[in-house]
Order: structure tokens, then sequence, then C-alpha cells
């Protein structure tokens, strides 16, 4: 009998020296860094119940702060934050929650990667700061600032970052890819011109932020780790949980050829073990480049956003996030288009600060105005969130807050004579589910028609580079699209002759109504 024990105990600490050298793992603490001097001081405390991830596997901290994950030679190993900390931030305000680990460092690549980072440390901690954190709070999100070049990056600067210095009342702000246009030798002027907003910044991995010559998926991001951190990762902040993740499958696996939208199963499965922890009345947000709606061709593996679907089936309040088209749009997910839940799932596909890649006529500032090929200007959006529920609110650069439409009609029209004008309203952050109004003078409401067409305005842009017999400045812009936020009115003629006010009046799919006029002026002919 003791003959069998010991052999067994024998096999046990042979199993485990096998283990130890083909395994390895990481251990830490996340504590409350109450002097904010990025290091656990002995009479700083651990912080319990704290998710840690390696990019796969999550894991909580014990009543210690202490946490243990497995390790590979290529891995990043973050904290996520939970509601009521905040985290440090570097000098360019990029917060700092994760330690990357590359032992031999990134491959040789065009653009850099990570510097070899040598043996693991004894222990990776995490600080984190006390904070009120708020269960209203306000954010910002950039879309595709994909700066080619320095004087697009001044644009950047100068056409959106500067309105936008140190301001107030905003908790964070989210870039959602395409932080440059595919030099990445930019990052570092990117960083700098996001810094005098004064927020900590979160940043997504865009097509255009790729190593090209990557040779797999998993080491195309290698430069923007070493800028940026992980491209997959998640925090808290109230009771929003937000979720980043690299969706650019590169090459794509169909052909080798291109990138097709998707995720991997590595992704999935961390995905899938961080919700895990999440409370379900907390809502989910989502963020990542290109979206998960398919307008057109096959952006996106089916098989992908259905299993993300299968993962969220349990949290009644979601939203998700991306960019990379260069416009703007609503996309309603209901149980026809996989979710599997009552009612559907909100993805806004957002609007960029680059506009149309910085195109069209430059402003009073020298900056071009860069129209999208949908008619909405360039700009960012603000989200407002209030516990789970969340409303969303765009803001075109360098024009007031109430400016949500672009209303076109005619300037004049002939007195009692029939006319194929209409009245256009471009309602910037319009969906299918939109109520919108108009009425001329103080006439009685009449509803408008929502119609797939090319925004009128924008067209008019095209035309004058069209029809010019002298060069203008700037770019042409690139050719329209429909617009899928677009309404159109008949244009009343039977009026007095004069001056008439038109005001449209749009009720968006979260309850928020927004008002704007225009006019135009009925003549008689001579």
């Amino acid at each position: 009998m003791k003959r069998i024990i010991l052999l067994a105990l024998l096999g046990l600490f042979s199993s485990y020296s096998v283990y130890s050298r083909t395994q390895s793992v990481v251990r830490g603490v996340v504590y409350e860094d109450s002097n904010q001097n990025n290091k656990k001081d002995r009479k700083e405390k651990g912080i319990a119940g704290v998710a840690v991830s390696n990019g796969v596997a999550v894991v909580e901290t014990n009543e210690r702060g202490e946490y243990t994950l497995p390790l590979a030679d290529d891995q990043i190993i973050f904290v996520i934050k939970p509601s009521g900390y905040t985290l440090p931030v570097n000098e360019y305000n990029l917060p700092q929650f994760y330690y990357i680990h590359k032992p031999n460092g990134s491959p040789e690549l065009k653009y850099e990667g990570t510097a070899p980072t040598g043996d693991l440390p004894r222990s990776v901690d995490f600080g984190l700061y006390a904070d009120d954190d708020q269960s209203q709070f306000r954010m910002l999100v950039f879309g595709d600032p994909q700066p080619y070049n320095m004087n697009q990056i001044d644009f950047f600067s100068r056409g959106i970052v500067e309105e936008l210095k140190g301001i107030d009342n905003v908790a964070f702000g989210l870039s959602l890819g395409d932080l440059v246009g595919d030099n990445l030798d930019l990052f570092q002027p990117y960083k700098e011109a996001v810094q005098p907003i004064g927020v900590p910044w979160y940043n997504v991995m865009g097509n255009h932020d790729m190593n090209y010559d990557g040779e797999e998926d998993h080491l195309t991001d290698e430069s923007f780790e070493k800028h940026f951190g992980p491209a997959n990762y998640s925090f808290n902040h109230g009771k929003v949980h937000f979720i980043v993740l690299d969706d650019i499958l590169y090459p794509d696996p169909r052909d080798g050829k291109g990138y097709w939208g998707g995720f991997r199963e590595d992704q999935l499965q961390f995905v899938e073990n961080d919700l895990r922890l999440v409370p379900k009345d907390y809502l989910v947000v989502l963020a990542f480049h290109i979206p998960i709606s398919e307008p057109a061709g096959d952006p996106y593996r089916d098989a992908d956003r259905e299993r993300l679907f299968e993962l969220l089936k349990d949290f009644p309040y979601t939203l998700s996030l991306s960019a990379h088209t260069h416009l703007q749009r609503q996309d309603l997910f209901d149980e026809k288009a996989g979710w599997q839940q009552d009612g559907f799932h909100h993805h806004y596909n957002v609007g960029t600060t680059s506009g149309d890649w910085y195109s069209g006529r430059l402003n009073e500032n020298g900056v071009p105005y860069s129209t999208m090929r949908d008619g909405t200007p360039k700009g960012y959006a603000y989200l407002n969130f209030d516990n789970n529920q969340y409303r969303i609110n765009y803001k075109v650069a360098g024009r007031s807050d109430d400016y949500q439409f672009e209303i076109y009609a005619p300037k004049v029209v002939e007195q009692n004579k029939g006319t194929s004008a209409g009245i256009f309203a471009n309602f910037f952050m319009g969906s299918e589910r939109d109520s919108v109004f108009y009425r001329v003078d103080d006439g009685p409401w009449v509803q408008m028609h929502r119609v797939n067409d090319s925004d009128p305005s924008y067209l008019h842009v095209l035309h004058e580079y069209d029809f010019t017999e002298e060069l203008l400045d700037g770019r042409r812009p690139s050719n329209a699209v429909d617009c899928t936020h677009l309404w159109r009115g008949r244009i009343p003629t039977d009026l007095e002759v004069g001056e008439h006010t038109i005001e449209i009046k749009a009720t968006d799919l979260m309850g928020q109504t927004h008002t704007q006029t225009s006019t135009y002026r009925i003549a008689t002919k001579e």
C-alpha cells in the first residue's frame, strides 16, 4: 500500500514538473494606490474581486487583491478597471492598465514593435485610484482620425482637437480605429495631437493601423501594442461595461489577400470569459473598427457576429460602435438579423473626424470641410450615460450643438407653379425608426418621407468642382453615395410672395427631439 501511494506521489510531482516547464504563470496584486506613486507601498492594501486577464482567460483577485494567470511568451496582462476607480495615465493621457510580456520582443517588421521585455517580474501589480465614478457620465468618441502625413495631423489638431482642449464634464474619450493612415510612425504625433483634450483616452485598432508585414493576424498589432497596449481589452465605468476588440482578420482567411471583418477564436473566448463576471443589469458597450452590419458585399464573417450575439443574449442592455466607412449610420439588429432577444441591438457607425479623408474646400482657418459622402459633416460623438441607459449626440466640428440637419430647398420658386423640387432634410443621426416632420411658417406639421438617395447638398459641392473653370482650393471630395438618413417633403408654392420659413422637427430612436430652420422665397415673373 505504501509503495502504491509513493508511486502516485512521484507521478503527481512528475506531472507538475512537466507542466511547470511548458506552462508559465504570472502573479501579482491589484491594489489601491492611495498616494498615486505608481508602486505598491507596504501600507497599501489589495482590492478583492477585480478582474485581470491575459487576453483570453479572466480571473478575479482574492481577498488580498492577488491573482494568478497562465502566461505564454507573447501576451499582455491587463487589469479590467472596476467601477469606483480610475487608472493612472501617462504623459499623453493614455490609461496604464497593462504589462507587455514579450521576452524576445516583436518580430522584425517595417514599423517597430515592442523591444524584448526580458524576464517576467516576480509580481506584476496594477495600481488603481479610488474615484467617485458617477453612474451619470459623458464620453467622447472619434471615428477615423486617419492622417497620412503631418499636414493632416495639423488638420486633425486644428479642425477637431482645438475646440475640445481642456473640455469639462467628459470622463474619457475613445478613438474607433484608423488612428493613422498606414504610416505607423505617425502614432507618436497622433498621441501628441490628442493629448491637449486633457481626458483619459482609449484607442481601437483599425485596418490602417496594422503591421501589414505581420505573417499572422495576431502579429499585425505589434506597433499598436507598443504605443497603446492590448488591442483587445475591457473596463467598467458606472454601470457600463466596455469591451474593445480588434475585428480585422488579416490576411483574409478566405484567400490570404486583404482583410475581412471578424474575430479570432481567442478573442471570442476572451469576450465569453469577460462577460461571465459582468452583472446582467450593466449596459455592455462594444467598440471595434469595422461595422458588424453588411451594407454592401460581404465585409463581415457572419459566424463571428452570430457568436457575439449568442454571448450577449442574456444582457438586455447593449450597444456597439464602429467607424471605418466614413459615413454615419444606425443599424438595428432584430430577431430576423440574428439578435437573440426581443427588440433590437443598436449598432452605431460613427461619423469620422477626418470626414471624407480631409477633402473639400478649405474653411477660414485653412482646414478642409471634408463632408462625408452621405452628406454628414465631419465631427465626433458624445455618449451620455445614466446608469444602464444612453443617449448619443453628434457634434459637427466647428458648428453649434444644435446643428443636426442639413436642410436643402430651392432658394426661390415661382408662385402657384408646380415644381419637381422639394425640401430635403439630412438628419445626421437619423435612423429608420425616426419621425421627421416639417412645416412652413406657422402651418401644420407634415410628415416627411425617408428616401434612399444622394444628399443634394453634397452633390452641389461636387458640382462646384466639376463646373468651375478655375481650380478650387482643396481636393475634390469622393463621389456621393445613398444616404440612410435623408427625408423629403413637398415645397409649397401657393403662398404669398416673399420669404418663408421652413422648420424641421425630428425625434430620434432615443427620444431626443431636434429642430432647425431654413428659408426660401416665393416670387413672380415680370
